[in-house]
């Protein structure tokens, strides 16, 4: 049984696919890459997120790095941009795409504060791009290699291409979807009620999100909408009014809250699920013919088998880890990143830490604000390891100028979703002597007992 079932699998796994449904994904995952890196450009978003902050949050499997100059800085994004226009070009791809993941995963690990759950999935795409030949078919590659060799332009790939980028998004989609069961999104509408009650102003929509039932029924719906639109935009019958859904679903979240590329990269992502050869209806493409090549050896499909199932593996039981810790992953924090939890908390902290001179024994107290900038303090002072970051290089600045160790506690009152702002850690609990770690932080204070406000407060 077992070796029918591996013998079907790999069948599945190398026999040819159409393409290009793959091709117009490489132009879209290309544009949206280019348009990205310019929107930091235009915006100035480079100086503010790069260069004038004095302090950088490290993620602990990448504490070594570091921003470049402004020079620097702005070079990478030119790079980014380029490089993504050849990739939708299909030009010099090999280049291309690992010059994109190199550069783009950089200035990603940067900042922790700086982390969005759809520029990590463009960075987990570019890498599974890196690993398929996309610029030979429908791309300047294929056409210049196919005119020098007197050949037929490639029209087909493995179908394990189709098959991990088909569960990559599953992954996001599925996930999200988890994320939001819980009683806060479920039962209290948190905090979407919360989120809503500002948006009853905007034209057209504003009137029906005032009403009472509204956010009520746009959790549950989002709930069931993440859960399940892969399968509905898997299936064939169901697939043009899914993606109409799907499409809807992303114009509003658009319209209603600030997101940036986030519903244009779904939207793009969601056609790795249609037939593989969906360009078909619209474009007069070359028909789809199998690519003679000579079959690939024993050990090296054996190493790329592994390799895809690992990838696959870590994606589907990293984001798991949440539940490993207890308690409220949104109180707490310990998992959340990486876990596809997207827009399912409002959550609000202050921070004020406190410096204890152990030689002279007084205590001096420190605004983070003399370290970050307000979009730093604002993102960092809801996270606990990042408060705990600071706290520790507070200690060495502190101790480094006066020659006297240090202790450095932190007040940090939080709220979430509505709840009355509590303690989030131990304030006795010196931080400078905390280390970076995955497991759980016993100075984190569980969450407070009581339910989400049913206010529809302002944000």
């Amino acid at each position: 049984m077992i070796e029918r079932v591996r013998g079907w699998l790999r069948a599945h796994m190398s026999s040819p696919r159409d393409a290009a449904g793959l091709a117009a994904f490489r132009v879209f995952i290309g544009v949206l890459g280019t348009i990205s890196a310019l929107r930091f450009l235009h915006y100035g978003w480079v100086d503010a997120l790069f260069v004038t902050p004095r302090f950088h949050f490290k993620y602990w499997f990448a504490p070594f790095v570091e921003p470049l100059s402004r020079t620097g800085m702005v070079t990478v994004f030119w790079i980014i941009a380029a490089s993504g226009l050849l990739i939708a070009l299909g030009l010099c791809y090999r280049l291309a795409i690992v010059t994109f993941l190199l550069a783009f995963s950089y200035v990603q690990l940067i900042d922790v504060t700086n982390y969005l759950n759809h520029y990590y999935l463009l960075s987990l795409l570019a890498l599974l791009m890196t690993c398929m030949p996309l610029g030979q078919v429908y791309g300047l590659d294929g056409w210049l290699s196919a005119r020098q060799n007197g050949l037929r332009p490639r029209t087909t790939l493995p179908g394990w291409c189709v098959a991990i980028l088909r569960l990559q998004i599953a992954v996001v989609y599925t996930y999200a979807g988890v994320a939001k069961l819980t009683g806060d999104w479920l039962v209290h509408a948190q905090p979407l009620s919360i989120w809503l009650s500002a948006r009853t102003s905007l034209p057209l929509v504003g009137p029906l999100l005032a009403e009472p039932w509204a956010p009520l029924a746009m959790s549950w719906l989002g709930c069931a909408f993440d859960l399940t639109i892969v399968c509905w935009l898997s299936w064939r019958k169901t697939r043009p009014w899914a993606f109409a859904a799907l499409v809807m679903f992303h114009a509003l979240t658009r319209h209603l809250f600030p997101i940036g590329m986030f519903p244009f990269i779904m939207v793009a992502s969601a056609s790795v699920l249609f037939e593989p050869g969906w360009p078909r209806r619209w474009l007069p493409l070359p028909a789809a013919t199998a690519w003679a090549k000579r079959p690939t050896s024993g050990p090296r499909l054996a190493l790329g088998g592994a390799a895809l199932a690992l990838f696959a593996l870590v994606q589907v039981l990293a984001p798991l880890r949440t539940f490993a810790y207890g308690g409220d992953v949104h109180w707490h924090e310990q998992g959340m990143r990486f876990s596809w939890r997207v827009m399912v908390r409002e959550k609000n902290a202050s921070v004020t830490y406190l410096v204890d001179d152990l030689r002279s024994g007084r205590t001096v107290e420190v605004s983070p604000r003399a370290y970050l900038d307000a979009r730093q303090e604002r993102e960092f002072a809801t996270q606990p390891d990042l408060i705990a970051q600071l706290a520790r290089h507070i200690a060495r600045e502190r101790s480094g100028k006066t020659g006297s160790p240090v202790r450095v506690r932190a007040e940090v009152l939080a709220n979430l979703n509505g709840r009355r702002a509590t303690l989030l850690l131990d304030p006795n609990v010196d931080l400078a002597n905390t280390h970076e770690s995955i497991a759980p932080a016993p100075w984190i204070l569980p969450i407070p007992e009581g339910q989400p406000s049913l206010l529809r407060a302002s944000r």
